[in-house]
């Protein structure tokens, strides 16, 4: 350790960066330990809302969050570059414009999207990733309606949109799109019955893991809003126009192919030698990285374990935020001494969104919610969030119940 005050570095500024940057200036005095956090972009993104951004449903400005506006930079030193590497027996990272040394580290650099080796999945497909990933997909999809409306022979596959994988995110799009779609066939004169949107699932029903009559609902009410699935069935290969699909190697000509069905830690988690397992590493109790009792990984790039099942727990924002807390309080233990605490999952339910006014999930009871009612919980979920990061002014700017 340094001979002046300790440096905490955080690395990424998503869920899990935010919350430990805000509970580490509510556990430290600002002579007690410097806190760093470098992120590439000088705003915090609201992940959980970028299918509505991909889909085109909110304004991408509404899921971007200005990190000053919520951290104390008097507190916090914001570092606005890229992380190259991480050199653990060094003990500094590398960034594109300069080098950081730390006493102690949190990694929480978020996903990149896992292909599974599915040939021209990372060349053909888009991903729900990031602000501008997002941004791309919803500016392809409606190039592609203009672009019909302005041909002398149009190919009805431009108009065709396949989403891979209905896990959570691939569900919450396609509600999205079951939205955004009648809005965008009346802008350019287009009958609906030209759009199909076509969700394709390796596993035999959508929303895997997820409550089995909680799932059926969902479904349902997609497939009666214009949704196709084709469940049980695996992408073999994705090409500039089509995809191909199952056992028999179907064939889907489509104008847009968004990929959906995994996640995987940010490459730079095992370019800097740590041990992944399916693409993360397996943190201890205590959330860090077994063998390097100076480093915290978080988010999207852990996997915890739940010690009721033997099974890591499920990468969500809700996690992400609860393991700030752990992580801030082992840092002053770490420092300062004291018992170290290991990560305990308050499980406050999962709700998912299935576009417009409907939605469905289940709350901290076990209860299960659906429609106006799910979609409301939906949104006290999305604001407390917000109100946790930066109270009740950022609730009010950017929030999901905001008066105006």
């Amino acid at each position: 350790m340094s001979t002046n005050k300790p440096r905490i570095i955080i690395l990424g500024a998503g869920y899990a960066g935010m919350m430990t940057s805000k509970r580490l200036t509510q556990q430290f005095a600002p002579e007690e330990a410097e806190i760093v956090l470098v992120n590439k972009h000088n705003y915090h993104y609201q992940t959980t809302w970028l299918h509505e951004v991909a889909a085109g449903t909110i304004d991408v400005n509404r899921s971007r969050i200005m990190i000053k506006d919520v951290v104390d930079t008097n507190r916090v030193t914001l570092i606005q570059d890229t992380v190259v590497n991480i050199n653990k027996e060094e003990k500094t990272v590398e960034l594109m414009n300069d080098q950081l040394s730390y006493d102690y580290l949190v990694v929480a650099l978020g996903f990149e999207k896992a292909t599974f080796g599915i040939p021209g999945m990372d060349k053909h497909a888009f991903s729900i990733q990031s602000v501008d990933s997002s941004r791309l997909i919803r500016d392809h999809i409606e190039y592609n309606f203009a672009k019909y409306k302005n041909m002398d022979n149009p190919s009805e596959d431009l108009l065709t949109i396949v989403v891979g994988g209905a896990g959570f995110t691939g569900t919450e799009f396609v509600g999205e799109l079951a939205e955004r779609i009648p809005v965008l066939c009346k802008k350019y004169d287009i009958p609906r019955n030209k759009v199909k949107i076509i969700d394709v699932e390796a596993m035999p029903n959508v929303l895997p893991g997820f409550d089995e009559e909680l799932a059926d609902y969902a479904q349902r009410s997609l497939t009666a809003r214009g949704i196709t699935f084709k469940l049980n069935t695996m992408i073999k290969e994705v090409k500039e126009d089509r995809v191909i699909v199952g056992e028999e190697e179907e064939e889907i000509p489509a104008g847009t192919i968004v990929w959906t069905g995994g996640v995987q830690a940010n490459h730079i988690v095992g370019k800097s030698g740590f041990e992944l397992t399916k693409g993360k590493v397996n943190v201890d109790p205590t959330l860090r990285a077994p063998g390097h009792e100076d480093v915290f990984i978080l988010g999207d790039c852990a996997w915890v374990m739940n010690k009721d099942t033997g099974k890591p727990y499920p990468p969500t924002a809700q996690i992400a935020i609860q393991e700030a807390d752990t992580c801030a309080h082992n840092l002053r233990v770490s420092i300062f001494g004291g018992t170290l605490e290991e990560f305990d999952f308050d499980d406050k339910g999962q709700v998912a969104s299935l576009g417009g006014s409907d939605a469905m999930g289940r709350v901290f009871d076990g209860r299960k919610l659906y429609g106006m009612q799910a979609k409301v919980m939906k949104h006290v979920v999305d604001d407390r969030y917000l109100y946790l990061l930066g109270g009740p002014k950022l609730v009010l700017k950017k929030g999901k119940f905001r008066p105006f």
